[in-house]
């Protein structure tokens, strides 16, 4: 089984840069896109793919967050946003299966300064609270731009990182809690001290220079870390300043 995650950093944009033909050329299960930035009645027929159903959540706000959900088998299912969670900037999507939940999450931004950092732990308790108790009634995989280097070996410059967003100690301590919880981060169980970012600012040549982060995840239940095949970052993918990331799994 094969599953895919993409921030394209807004979809009508990354249409124009090869979505579809990475799309069609994975032939993923599940492909989940993070950061649509748009309401269903805006995706035109070409996003459309045969042979899947398609999971939609959309933020009130116009133009802004949004995830969507490419499926292959129809899900008994599914759930939008997780409890607690009043904001309705269409973050999360939870799909069920027979054998495992999946959860595609586009996690909050804590912004320049931390302005945002209150909301975003709250935020982070209420989705690990969600992961749980999905967790309680079968397996979970977990994935998404999760907006958080966890790691000083997932981000170019530590050093000078520590009170900014998405590398700040909150963040990656809530990570750890997560991970603590019961999950697993593939990338980091299978290749340990390999060196691989998702994400790359637009500015400074960031990407020509591989000044990135890894921020964009795939976090399963330890019970089923063995049947992971293998976790993917497909860095050399253009079309948004993040990557796509990708799982194989046993299922």
């Amino acid at each position: 089984m094969k599953i895919i995650s993409w921030n394209v950093n807004g979809l009508r944009a990354c249409e124009k840069k090869g979505f579809k033909d990475f799309f069609q050329a994975e032939d993923a299960d599940i492909f989940c896109v993070q950061e649509t930035k748009m309401q269903p009645d805006q995706l035109s027929d070409s996003l459309r793919f045969d042979g899947y159903e398609m999971y939609m959540n959309s933020a009130e706000r116009k133009g802004y967050s949004g995830t969507l959900v490419y499926t292959r088998e129809k899900p008994i299912s599914v759930t939008y946003e997780i409890e607690g969670d009043i904001t309705r900037e269409g973050r999360v999507i939870t799909l069920e299966y027979p054998e495992f939940y999946f959860v595609c999450a586009y996690v909050p931004n804590s912004k320049e300064g931390l302005v945002r950092l209150p909301y975003r732990m709250e935020w982070e308790d209420m989705l690990r609270n969600h992961l749980c108790k999905l967790d309680s009634v079968k397996p979970v995989i977990y994935t998404g731009d999760l907006n958080v280097a966890h790691e000083e070996i997932d981000i170019k410059n530590p050093a000078t990182n520590h009170k900014n967003a998405g590398f700040s100690d909150e963040e990656r301590a809530k990570f750890t809690e997560l991970l603590g919880a019961g999950f697993k981060d593939t990338f980091r169980e299978l290749y340990p001290d390999t060196v691989k970012y998702s994400w790359w600012s637009y500015r400074f040549n960031s990407r020509a220079n591989n000044t990135g982060w890894r921020i964009d995840y795939f976090v399963v239940s330890e019970r089923i870390m063995d049947k992971v095949k293998d976790s993917l970052i497909y860095d050399q993918v253009t079309g948004s300043d993040h990557c796509p990331v990708g799982l194989e799994i046993n299922f």
